[in-house]
């Protein structure tokens, strides 16, 4: 989805991309540099973009449009991103930070990193959109979703709840994509909800029972073809391959936990401001756009089949709008990327 990183310009901010170049990036793959108009700088800003490139791309191009202030991406991975930040600390070039998921936000947030978000900015993102600490907003949203293959699952044997996948009956029956952190996030949130040793329990049953695949996209595939009967992934992956051929996805169904289950968590994608950002007016100009009625019909109309979050934008209507999915609440602030990894890795999983 990402491809290796390119130095955007011969500037200051395109000799900072060399040192992110040196990261060796994964789960949606490489990194890249991409711009809408020129590099960060005096007449514009940088963005470490863990989102989806075209759709911040998508966003980028708008803002530019609309205030004529140029945006740089470079994009990567959440976790690595994240990671390079805490590196880098107040000598970063990044103004801005996106994720696919929160856990990042929050290792960036408690290395003390993020500025304080504007109120109007905040004022736009409802409260369970956003961490207690409003160090940073929401942006966007996706929900878990068991995504399973109608020819050999009937809606009568799929599992009640996220945790009955523990269960010896669903022994080599079911997907995840493990190392990515997409599903390091779900695990968060059954952390936060159950407690770690439930969780651990948990996981390692997953170690016994569940196959790993490298993406959700790929676990999807996987129970498509029927190698699988089902797996747990995003629910946008679906929506994504069935506006394209279907190819990937026309035996396939999804099933949503409801009822605050652990599996019925909704993700929140991320957006901060950098404290050492040299360019705090346009970088919240950004934020801003983003979560404000513009940059959420981005998400409306646009093709990543993510769900707004602010500014009171319904979601595209191909969704189960976001009021009707009964999720968990859960305050972002509050999700342990670090304890998962050790959890995860006491598992077996990683």
């Amino acid at each position: 989805m990402k491809f290796p990183l390119l130095v955007a310009s011969k500037s200051a901010a395109g000799i900072a991309a060399v040192t992110v170049a040196l990261l060796t990036l994964s789960a949606c793959g490489s990194g890249s540099s991409t711009g809408s108009g020129s590099s960060g700088g005096a007449d514009g800003i940088t963005v470490y973009n863990a989102q989806h490139e075209t759709l911040t791309k998508s966003w980028a191009d708008a803002f530019t449009k609309e205030t004529g202030i140029k945006v740089t991406l470079r994009s990567g991975d959440d976790s690595e991103l994240a990671a390079q930040l805490t590196q880098e600390g107040k000598n970063s070039p990044a103004d801005v930070f996106l994720t696919e998921n929160s856990p990042a936000m929050t290792q960036v947030e408690n290395a003390g990193l993020f500025a304080d978000i504007d109120k109007d900015t905040v004022a736009q993102v409802p409260e369970q959109f956003r961490p207690s600490t409003n160090k940073w907003t929401g942006i966007a949203a996706r929900s878990t979703v068991f995504a399973y293959n109608k020819t050999k699952l009937s809606a009568d044997q799929l599992p009640k709840s996220i945790m009955d996948l523990a269960d010896s009956a669903w022994k080599g029956r079911w997907a995840a994509s493990p190392s990515g952190a997409d599903f390091q996030a779900i695990v968060s949130a059954m952390l936060e909800l159950k407690g770690e040793d439930a969780t651990l329990s948990w996981l390692k049953s997953m170690k016994e029972n569940s196959k790993a695949y490298k993406g959700n996209s790929t676990a999807m595939k996987a129970v498509n073809a029927g190698e699988v009967e089902g797996a747990i992934i995003y629910h946008y992956y679906y929506f994504g391959d069935q506006a394209k051929t279907g190819e990937n996805s026309n035996n396939v169904s999804l099933e949503y936990f409801k009822n605050q289950d652990p599996g019925a968590f909704v993700s929140i994608s991320g957006g901060g401001v950098l404290a050492s950002s040299k360019h705090q007016t346009q970088a919240q100009q950004f934020l801003k756009f983003i979560t404000g009625k513009g940059g959420q019909t981005v998400l409306q109309t646009g093709t990543s089949f993510e769900y707004p979050v602010a500014s009171d934008v319904p979601a595209n209507d191909k969704l189960t709008p976001l009021a009707d999915l009964d999720a968990p609440k859960i305050d972002p602030a509050k999700l342990n990327s670090q304890k998962v990894n050790e959890l995860m890795t006491s598992a077996g999983l990683l």
